[in-house]
């Protein structure tokens, strides 16, 4: 199963790749929830999208999601929408406890490594760090994305709502 996954990574991202600019479009994915449903996340066009990939045993990822929830709440009526997905071993199997852990507000799917590497424009040698996270707009641009090593100022929540709410407010 593994050598599987590695072939699969291989083909999903290149060996050299430079995170791509931004703004960019976002590309296709596609969302596995725990049902087994499958949403695209073109679904949300329209909305002002957070998507955070989180393993559902990492603290930061944890700590992420209380925050979106918090911010959910607060501004999903104004057109915001918060969704994760889970990419540790065993997420589909976790999600639904996570869920339930932190009463989450928004959808959790999951998925395996090699379409999060692709979306993310990672090559096959980069080791990334969780969470992850994805800013969109409601036209389906990426306007701000965590780079392979990490960056804390899309896990900061004041940091977080600013840039939401400046894409709320854009016309």
């Amino acid at each position: 199963m593994r050598v599987r996954a590695a072939v699969a990574l291989l083909w999903a991202a290149p060996l050299f790749a430079v995170m791509p600019p931004l703004p960019r479009p976002s590309p296709p994915f596609t969302i596995t929830q725990p049902s087994g449903k499958k949403t695209p996340l073109a679904s949300y066009r329209g909305k002002v999208v957070v998507l955070a990939w989180v393993h559902t045993n990492c603290q930061y990822c944890q700590a992420l999601t209380l925050k979106l929830n918090k911010l959910q709440k607060e501004l999903g009526p104004r057109g915001f929408q918060a969704l994760e997905v889970a990419w540790n071993e065993g997420a589909e199997q976790l999600v639904p406890e996570f869920v339930r852990k932190f009463e989450v507000a928004f959808p959790v799917g999951y998925s395996e490594w090699p379409p999060i590497m692709a979306y993310m424009g990672f090559s096959v040698f980069d080791r990334p760090v969780t969470p992850l996270v994805v800013v969109i707009d409601r036209k389906g641009v990426i306007r701000a994305q965590t780079p392979a090593e990490g960056d804390s100022n899309l896990q900061n929540e004041a940091k977080l709502r600013t840039l939401i709410e400046s894409l709320l407010t854009a016309r």
